[in-house]
């Protein structure tokens, strides 16, 4: 059993290294080293324990550990038996989108890729920082899917064992799927912070005594200050489950994220940019048209349009975004148009591997309350969406993907408020229809940005994004009554449309607290 794990740790750091020589950060954290090394604090007699004490004494110790740290929560897998049967389920979803793309492109008689011409890369250029008012014809592009065009495919889901009884095609709910959600006794124990009452810094705190929250407030920011003083990622996670002053939410995402921007970064954010410039693809036309439907429509984003469009223009050429998914999505090769059939011609459409659905772009909205710079903004959305946000848009067998998370909505519905449950079925109304649209984009767009932001917060501190399920429920509980004396969609989704009031925090603790 020993040689068995001794084994399986060194093929865990074989891998770790082999990923860490390939990571955009080795080449910096390489360098450092080497010039550490050449200092007098190292030396030969002693290589080994004086270089592991200059790189404690240079922070150099940290950084290693946050990129082992970030690599073990990237690189971690749900073991599920019925991967395959996921997996072949999202594929076919693919060809599905696939097949939209190139019907949109065949009707609009508009190329999938093609270069841009000399006049519209000055244009382009020239108008960079004030991307809305490059001149674009969006009017007869659509999104390609919404929320609720992906909850169909997921409701078609009847799992993947081969017994089915005559019931199956009456089948309401999502009980068939065989994945382990968790109930309410488990979230208690994962969320234990919130389910014990803590005091937890937000900005409900405002409600007590201004003397009180101004207390709290500079005792978190003092502990912050010292977390952010030694690098260390897992200091940082546990830092958020207790609150996060506005002033070091930035820096906290970042450290957790592992977002720092150095020169490495900004060349591969300028190399993006000269790829937009370079070539026009359809999907610059669907990312714009939902940034004019979703951001440019809302009071709180609409100021942050053109840092979007530089954002998510970027994102899309991004091709590390499809190297570093766990599970390569399917993808489109095209040639361009106007060039010969040739490999040097052909591209990978888009190349970061993801096709924006509408809203796609609410991931990356809120992420401009917290940086100012568009390098800065991009990574930190990029690192985000390669750690959590994909799964809210994928068919897969995760605990953390968006199958299993209808799930535990659905099953929390039905275990703590049948009767509530019961009303949704007896208006033949599912009421994952009412809330995939929160579920899918993580709240963004329905939630004040600022609780909006101490939301994601609890999800990296928890590194789980079930607490969206769980805040979905709170929220319908929350407005069971006027729930119960409606009983039509339209009229469900008034009761639900307007979240400006809803506080995280204390509903959340309401909903973990109360009693089985």
């Amino acid at each position: 059993m020993e040689e068995l794990k001794d084994c399986s740790i060194h093929h865990t750091t074989l891998k770790l290294c082999e990923d860490l020589k390939n990571s955009s950060h080795y080449k910096t954290l390489f360098e450092d080293v080497q010039k550490l090394v050449s200092t007098p604090y190292v030396r030969v007699e002693d290589l080994k324990n004086s270089l592991l004490k200059a790189m404690q004494e240079n922070g150099l110790e940290a950084e290693l550990k946050n990129n082992i740290y970030r690599w073990v929560k990237i690189k971690k897998k749900d073991s599920c038996p019925y991967d395959s049967f996921f997996r072949k389920a999202q594929i076919h979803w693919d060809k599905r989108i696939h097949k939209s793309l190139n019907s949109m492109s065949s009707e609009l008689g508009i190329s999938l890729a093609r270069l841009r011409s000399n006049n519209e890369k000055e244009e382009l250029a020239n108008k960079w920082t004030e991307l809305s008012n490059f001149e674009a014809d969006i009017h007869k592009y659509r999104p390609v899917y919404a929320p609720k065009d992906f909850l169909e495919v997921l409701l078609t889901l009847k799992g993947p064992t081969k017994e089915k009884s005559k019931s199956d095609a009456h089948r309401w709910e999502f009980a068939q799927l065989p994945l382990k959600v968790k109930n309410l006794g488990d979230l208690r124990n994962l969320y234990i912070e919130v389910s014990r009452g803590e005091q937890i810094l937000n900005s409900n705190n405002l409600g007590s005594t201004n003397q009180n929250y101004t207390l709290l407030e500079n005792e978190r920011i003092a502990l912050g200050e010292k977390i952010l003083a030694k690098n260390y990622a897992p200091l940082a996670q546990e830092f958020l489950k207790r609150g996060c002053p506005k002033c070091l939410r930035s820096k906290m995402w970042t450290l957790l994220l592992g977002a720092e921007v150095k020169s490495a970064q900004i060349s591969h954010f300028e190399s993006l940019k000269h790829n937009v410039l370079q070539y026009d693809l359809m999907i610059d036309k669907l990312i714009i048209k939902d940034i004019n439907l979703t951001a440019s429509n809302d009071d709180q984003y609409f100021v942050f349009e053109d840092v979007l469009y530089q954002v998510m223009l970027c994102f899309s050429r991004d091709s590390e975004v499809l190297k570093q998914l766990p599970s390569q999505p399917a993808f489109m090769q095209v040639g361009l148009k106007g060039r010969p059939n040739t490999t040097e011609n052909t591209l990978v459409f888009p190349p970061s591997g993801v096709i924006p659905f509408h809203g796609f772009t609410m991931y990356a909205a809120p992420f401009c309350y917290l940086y100012n710079n568009s390098a800065d903004l991009y990574y930190a959305f990029r690192a985000y969406y390669l750690r959590y946000w994909h799964r809210l848009h994928r068919v897969c067998a995760s605990a953390q993907g968006i199958v299993a998370l209808c799930l535990q909505f659905e099953k929390l519905l039905q275990c703590y408020e049948p009767n509530l449950w019961h009303h949704f079925k007896k208006c033949r109304i599912h009421p994952l229809r009412v809330v995939i649209k929160w579920i899918m984009r993580a709240f963004s767009g329905h939630l004040p940005p600022e609780q909006l932001l101490t939301l994601w917060d609890f999800i990296l501190a928890y590194d789980s994004l079930e607490i969206i399920p769980l805040l979905a429920l709170a929220i319908v509980v929350f407005r069971k009554d006027n729930l119960m004396k409606v009983n039509t969609l339209a009229n469900i989704e008034a009761v639900l449309a307007d979240l400006s009031s809803i506080a995280v925090v204390p509903l959340l603790q309401m909903a973990l607290i109360k009693d089985s």
